[in-house]
C-alpha cells in the first residue's frame, strides 16, 4: 500500500508533473548539463515508489503511456523533412550514415560477448535506437518490443552515464592531438568568442495559441489514425511504428506549414519527461540494482566499437576529424549536443549539419532498433 492510492488520479498527476517539472529546471543548471534532467526525473520516481508514497501502478499512468507518450513522437517528427536533411547535411550524414551502422555492429558483438538473458534482444534494439536517434527512439523501441516498466526504466536509466561517457569521449577527441595527427581536419577555431556565445544562444519558441492547438490535434490524429489501421490489419501491437511512419509522411507531405509552427518540439519534450516520471515510478529498485552493471557493461561496449569503428573508416575513407566527431556524435548525444559541439570548437559550417543528421536519427532510429532486436530474438518479438 501506498501513501497516496492508485485511484486518486489527480494528485498522481500533478506528481508527475512536478517530476517533468524538476527535470526541466535541472536541465537549466550546470549539474544538469553535466548529467540529464532524465537522470533525475527517474531517480526521484523511484525513490517515490519504493518508499511507498506513490504506488508502482495507478490508472494514470496506463493514460501517460497510452496516449501521452505515442503522443510525442509526432510532436518530435514533425521538423524532419527528409528532402532538407539530405539537402542541408552534406558530407556528414556519410559520417552519421558509418556512425549508424557502427552502433548495429556494437549492440550484435556485445550481445554474442555478454549473456543479458531473456530481455538481451530487447535491450540490444533499445540501445541500438537511441544510439542512432535519442531517448525517443528508445523508449518507442523499448514500446514496441513490449518492455515492462520496470524493464524500461532499467534499460534507459542504464544508458545514460553510457550517454555522458560517449560526450566525453567525443571532447576528448576533438581536444587530444593524437587524434588530430591520426585523422587530420581543415576545419580551425576561428570564431571570436563573442560569435560563439551568439550562435549558442537561441530565442526561446513563442506558444502561439493556433500552433499549439494545430499540432496537438494533427499529433492525435496521427494517432487515432495509427490505431485504425492497426486494427484493421491486425499490427495493433506496432502501433508505435505505425504513428512514426504516419508522422514522417506528413512531415515530408507538409513541411512548409510544418516548418512555420513553433514549440512542437517543446511540446513532445514536456510529453517526454512526463513519460519517464511514470517509468521511474513503476520501477522496482530491488530489480534494478540487480541488473544495471552488466546493461552498463554492453552499453560502453556499444559506444567504444561504434567510436572505433568511425574513426578508422574515417582514416581509411579520408573523411575530416571534425566530421567524423559530428557524425558520430549526432548519432551517440542527439542534434543539441552536438551542435553545441561544433560551436564550441568553431566550427561554423558543421552546425546544421549537426542538427539535421540528428534529426534523421529521430526518423530512423525506432525502425533500425525494432529490426536489431527483432533479427536478434530469432523473430520471436
Amino acid at each position: 500500500m501506498s501513501l497516496i492510492p492508485a485511484d486518486n488520479s489527480l494528485t498522481l498527476a500533478a506528481i508527475l508533473l512536478g517530476l517533468a517539472w524538476l527535470g526541466f529546471w535541472i536541465d537549466t543548471k550546470p549539474i544538469g548539463r553535466k548529467t540529464s534532467g532524465v537522470i533525475w526525473v527517474l531517480g526521484a520516481g523511484v525513490l517515490l515508489s519504493n518508499f511507498s508514497i506513490i504506488p508502482y501502478e495507478a490508472p494514470v499512468y496506463g493514460f501517460v503511456g497510452g496516449t501521452l507518450m505515442p503522443m510525442a513522437i509526432p510532436l518530435l517528427l514533425f521538423k524532419a523533412d527528409l528532402r532538407r536533411i539530405f539537402r542541408e547535411s552534406g558530407r556528414v550524414m556519410i559520417t552519421f550514415l558509418i556512425a549508424s551502422a557502427a552502433t548495429v555492429a556494437g549492440a550484435m558483438i556485445g550481445f554474442l560477448l555478454l549473456d543479458l538473458g531473456d530481455i538481451g534482444p530487447k535491450v540490444a534494439g533499445a540501445y541500438t535506437g537511441g544510439w542512432i536517434g535519442g531517448a525517443v527512439n528508445l523508449v518507442a523501441v523499448s514500446e514496441a518490443v513490449k518492455m515492462t516498466p520496470t524493464e524500461a526504466s532499467l534499460v534507459l536509466s542504464a544508458s545514460n552515464p553510457v550517454s555522458l561517457t560517449a560526450l566525453a569521449l567525443l571532447l576528448a577527441i576533438t581536444t587530444v592531438g593524437w587524434f588530430a595527427r591520426f585523422i587530420p581536419t581543415a576545419f580551425n577555431d576561428d570564431m571570436s568568442d563573442e560569435e560563439r556565445k551568439k550562435m549558442a544562444e537561441t530565442d526561446a519558441p513563442r506558444l502561439i495559441p493556433s500552433h499549439v492547438t494545430g499540432v496537438l490535434a494533427l499529433s492525435l490524429g496521427v494517432c487515432a489514425l495509427a490505431g485504425l489501421i492497426g486494427d484493421l490489419t491486425g499490427t495493433r501491437d506496432y502501433n508505435i511504428l505505425t504513428i512514426t511512419v504516419l508522422a514522417l509522411v506528413v512531415a515530408n507531405v507538409i513541411p512548409g506549414i510544418l516548418r512555420q509552427v513553433q514549440g512542437e518540439f517543446e511540446l513532445g519534450m514536456m510529453l517526454m519527461y512526463i513519460f519517464f516520471a511514470m517509468i521511474g515510478a513503476g520501477t522496482n529498485a530491488t530489480i534494478f540494482l540487480e541488473s544495471a552493471v552488466i546493461l552498463f557493461v554492453f552499453g560502453m561496449m556499444m559506444i567504444i566499437i561504434h567510436l572505433a569503428i568511425v574513426l578508422v573508416s574515417a582514416r581509411l575513407l579520408k573523411i575530416d576529424l571534425a566530421e567524423a566527431v559530428v557524425g558520430s556524435g549526432a548519432a551517440l548525444v542527439g542534434p543539441a549536443v552536438t551542435a553545441a559541439i561544433a560551436i564550441s570548437k568553431g566550427w561554423r559550417p558543421l552546425v546544421t549539419p549537426a542538427i539535421m543528421c540528428g534529426v534523421f536519427g529521430y526518423a530512423i532510429g525506432t525502425f533500425i532498433g525494432y529490426a536489431v532486436a527483432y533479427l536478434l530474438s530469432g523473430g520471436s518479438l
